[in-house]
This record gives structure tokens, sequence and C-alpha cells, in this order.
């Protein structure tokens, strides 16, 4: 037996058929790059987050930089984001010449600590960016209303939170602007790199679409120094036989998140996730804490079960940021989680003999030593 961690074949086929006769158009209009089905995905997905202006993009690594751009940040600015996260959040900030300073996170659901972030403010803070981790929405009207005392923008990485919302309102609908990825494995992932900035502001979409056409608004035209980073109609085809799907497929996430806390609620070791007070998350990944981290993840392997983890390493502890200075002991919470997080498979197409074969080889891994209290 062996359960992946994600099931990408069994989402394409479900949508095999839309995708098909989209391509059939795509082919026949011979328009590869913009053209209606990209218009199409754009429009519907703004709807879908309940914003005024969707602009596709290559890949959410370049959303989250055009995102920042847009939203004022340049050299030697500030940006506070949390130290557990994907790099790219922080990577998004370097490539502008800006500078990525980190907190800590909350000790129950792993998402940016306000309390950090008003720490954190200095003159040079021009933004934040907060992370809606595994599926989750931050506390994001705790931020905008710190940004709006301390003239911020709020940038919302809303790559693992498509569908999820806080209290009503739907994640990447709350800041200045928001990017996203539709990498493959995310809950609306596409077939291959693809990604969107999300905002009410129509000169800043303007300027993200300008930006990501190598800074041109019309053909050979060029105000200012730009990129490639546009979204291609096979891509969007994919993403919009997949929007059509995703609050189902959110859905059978959630109830496949209701299972796991069911299966494992006597499992001692074993640190289940909890929702916030005010979220609807959609679960994108679904992280426990459990100590011996690493021997439980391999055995879990040996068993044919497809964990993960998400993230090993602390932004501030990577060669890649060195540079900051911040050594071990910066950030504890996220430190002592990056020791203890494991993600178990998640995906819409989990059966309940799936679930089950996956709670009963996490029993097993976490053993006789795992009966006492949670991590």
């Amino acid at each position: 037996m062996r359960i992946p961690l994600v099931d990408l074949a069994s989402q394409h086929a479900e949508i095999a058929d839309d995708v098909r006769s989209g391509m059939e158009r795509v082919f026949k209009e011979a328009a590869f790059v913009g053209g209606p089905e990209v218009a199409a995905f754009e429009a519907e997905y703004a709807e879908y987050i309940g914003v005024e202006h969707c602009v596709g993009v290559a890949n959410g690594t370049d959303a989250l930089e055009l995102a920042m751009r847009v939203a004022g940040v340049g050299p030697g600015d500030e940006v506070i984001l949390p130290a557990n996260t994907f790099i790219a959040t922080a990577e998004a900030v370097s490539r502008i010449g800006a500078v990525p300073v980190l907190v800590d996170v909350d000790e129950e659901h792993l998402l940016i600590d306000p309390a950090a972030v008003e720490r954190a403010v200095t003159p040079r803070t021009r933004a934040v960016a907060p992370v809606h981790l595994f599926g989750q929405t931050a506390f994001v009207e705790q931020l905008v209303d710190l940004a709006s005392t301390y003239r911020l923008a709020v940038i919302e990485d809303a790559a693992q939170s498509q569908g999820a919302r806080r209290h009503g309102r739907p994640a990447g609908s709350w800041g200045t602007v928001a990017a996203t990825s539709f990498y493959p494995g995310k809950n609306l992932g596409a077939a291959g790199d693809a990604g969107a900035v999300l905002t009410d502001d129509p000169e800043a979409a303007a300027a993200v679409r300008i930006l990501g056409s190598h800074g041109s608004p019309a053909k050979y035209v060029h105000d200012v120094v730009g990129m490639n980073s546009r979204l291609d109609a096979v891509q969007a085809v994919y993403l919009r036989a997949k929007l059509a799907r995703l609050n189902r497929w959110n859905d059978l996430r959630r109830r496949a998140a209701r299972k796991y806390a069911e299966l494992l609620a006597d499992v001692g070791g074993v640190r289940l996730p909890e929702v916030a007070l005010g979220n609807e998350d959609v679960w994108h990944l679904y992280v426990v804490r459990v100590d011996e981290r690493d021997r439980v993840l391999a055995e879990l392997g040996a068993a044919g079960i497809g964990a993960g983890i998400h993230y090993p390493t602390p932004i501030h502890l990577t060669g890649a940021y060195a540079s900051l200075g911040l050594g071990p002991g910066s950030f504890p919470v996220a430190e002592r989680a990056a020791r203890q997080i494991l993600s178990l498979p998640m995906y819409p197409h989990l059966r309940q003999s799936d679930l089950e074969a996956v709670a009963e080889a996490l029993r097993a891994a976490v053993g006789p030593a795992g009966a006492g209290s949670k991590p």
C-alpha cells in the first residue's frame, strides 16, 4: 500500500474532459499568451476571492515580488514576515533590494504574531507580509489595524489559502494587495508554475500587468523596466476547470481533517492542529506535531505513508539568510515547531480507508513513548 502526500492524478482524472475541450479552444484560437481563457480565469478568480482585480503571472514568487513593488516597497525598505514560511516570501523581498524582517509566530497555529509585528516596526518599515499558512488565514484584521496606525502596506501571501475565510471574508481580500501561487500541489493548482496578484486598486492591477509584460503598456512601448511574467492560456484552462470544483474539493479536505482529528484524538504524543476562532480553513496541509519527528517520518515512509515537512528550516537558519545574523534561539516558537511538524497526506480524494491507514501507521510510529503528554 502507498498513500501519497498529494494525489494530483486523481484531480486530473476528474477534470480531464474539461481540460481537453479548453485546450481545443486555445489551439483553435492560437491564443497562447493572454487571450480569452486567461481573461476568463482572471475574472472568475477575482469574483471567487471577492476582489476587483486578478492579474495572472508566471508563478507565485513573481506574484509576491510584483505585489510588493506595486505596494511601494523599494530598495532599503523593511518588510515584516514570519520566520516559518517557504523561502519565496523572503526571496521576493530580497529580489527588489528590500530587507526581510523576521518575527516569531503564535504557539497554537504557527501564524505570524501581531504583537511581534508591532515590536518589529521601525521608521524603515514599509509593509507587513502575513502568510496564510497550511490553509489557515492569519490574524489579518489585527495586522490591518496595525498597518493603519503605522501607515504600512499589508501584502498577503495567500498561496496556501485558496478558499479560506476569516470572519466570513476570503483570504487574499484583506490587504493592500495579495499574491498567490498556483503551483500544482496547491488547493488550486495549475499544470506547472502559475500565480496571480489580487487587489481592489485598479492602478495597482494595471501596474502589475505592465511590469509583468516587460514594462510595456503597448507593444514596443516600454515606460519602466519590467519582467516577463504572464499567465499562459494552457494554465488558465487547467485552473478554470479546477476552480469550478474548488469549493467541493475544499469541503472534502475539511471532511478528511475532521476524520483525522477523530482517529488521532487518543494518540498520546501527537499534537493535532486546531482551527483558530473566526477561521474557516481549507487544509492545504494537515500538520501535526510530534517528538522524534525524523524517526516518525522515516517509519511512516517505511509503512508506505507519504508524509512530509513544511518547513524543516526557519528562514533565519537557512544559508541564504545567514547574513541577517539571527542564530538559533532568535525565534523559539518557529524553531521548536520546525523540529516537530509533520505533514500527513491531505487531498480531496482521500478515502476513509486511507485516513485510517495513515492514523494507524502514525499511532504505531509514535509508539508507547507517545503515551504521555502532547508535544
